[in-house]
């Protein structure tokens, strides 16, 4: 059994009825701090600033945010019309262009707008997606920490705890479970540049819930599994194509193929929300292209010299012939592939 109040203390999200608490993940690890967002376009402005992040939590964020958008046009809890929400559903949509949950999230409350139309109903299906992502994430963390033989050692990039999820996390669910099994015996977390995700979020996370774990350079990957100290590489998802290509951070393909060249096993963990069959390879995959500053400039100093010029993508694609495993809350999916993908998601 594994101890959730252990390993499942920390939440990003929290619904007050009237309003959206934030844990602010750009001020983490040195200042926990909350943003409070009581209106849609404040939700929209904390996605796009990277306030909340995670491809799960967006779509919980957005959820909550068509609440918010209802309630500011029904103050008395009335029905709602799309129309009514239109310029709050846009703002929502155009928040972060490449993690589909967000999508998916804003599609299922929109049929909630046009078939109930009323602020309860929606204020009870964003509950449910919180609720749902939740239960998919321990599932998952279970399923992926089977695949792990005892004694293993584990490497994980960016962020994929309870601060990107409802809570426990996809990838660090499964480093979790791993590890409250006896499983994982090594963890070692990337800095994941240019926001740190790794280095401020991941290693706070794991120090938190007193998981053993080393913080490395991003550069430092390939000597890493070269040693031999990691069997699997495992990460999240931001977009799963129909042929199991997966858009995640940065940084992703390359240990996809180091893993291959190494001979680790590379997994990707993330609830079905985030596959998108409309989408048929990572080719078509829109890839986030953020403010070049990020890379010029650290912490408001320039880095830099003036003048000079970056691109700054904030996502790769890992093609699915790299990827040993697929695990989302309906089952393990080994070497994804199209034929596997329609077969377990339509």
């Amino acid at each position: 059994m594994i101890d959730y109040d252990r390993y499942d203390r920390v939440r990003a999200l929290h619904w007050e009825g009237d309003a959206l608490s934030l844990l602010d993940q750009r001020r983490l690890p040195l200042e926990e701090s909350r943003i409070v967002c009581r209106d849609a376009r404040s939700v929209a402005q904390a996605i796009a600033n990277l306030t909340v992040r995670g491809a799960p939590a967006i779509g919980i964020a957005a959820a909550y945010g068509v609440v918010l958008a209802a309630q500011a046009h029904a103050p008395g809890g009335g029905a709602v019309s799309a129309d009514l929400l239109a310029d709050e559903l846009q703002a929502l949509r155009t928040s972060r262009p490449t993690a589909v949950n967000l999508f998916w999230a804003l599609d299922r409350m929109q049929r909630v707008l046009v078939s109930a139309g009323t602020v309860a109903a929606l204020a009870t299906e964003a509950a449910a997606i919180e609720r749902e992502d939740l239960a998919a994430n321990r599932h998952m963390g279970v399923l992926g920490a089977a695949l792990i033989e005892p004694g293993s050692g584990v490497l994980t990039h960016c962020n994929t705890g309870s601060l990107a999820t409802a809570g426990f996390g996809t990838a660090l669910g499964v480093i979790r479970a791993g590890y409250a099994e006896g499983r994982i015996a090594r963890v070692f977390n990337t800095e994941t540049r240019p926001w740190l995700q790794g280095s401020r979020l991941t290693a706070w996370e794991l120090h938190k819930d007193g998981i053993p774990a080393h913080l490395i350079a991003d550069s430092a990957a390939a000597h890493l599994l070269a040693s031999g100290q990691v069997q699997w590489v495992i990460v999240g998802a931001d977009r799963i194509a129909a042929n199991g290509d997966t858009a995640n951070k940065i940084g992703t393909l390359q240990l996809a193929v180091l893993a291959r060249h190494f001979g680790a096993r590379f997994m990707v963990v993330a609830p079905g929300s985030t596959v998108d069959m409309r989408t048929a390879s990572g080719a078509d995959i829109h890839i986030e292209l953020r403010d070049p500053e990020e890379l010029l400039a650290y912490g408001g100093t320039r880095i830099a010299a003036e003048g000079v010029q970056a691109w700054n993508p904030v996502f790769d694609v890992a093609p699915a012939a790299l990827i040993d495993a697929l695990v989302t809350e309906s089952g393990v999916l080994e070497r994804p592939d199209l034929e596997h993908m329609r077969a377990r998601f339509g």
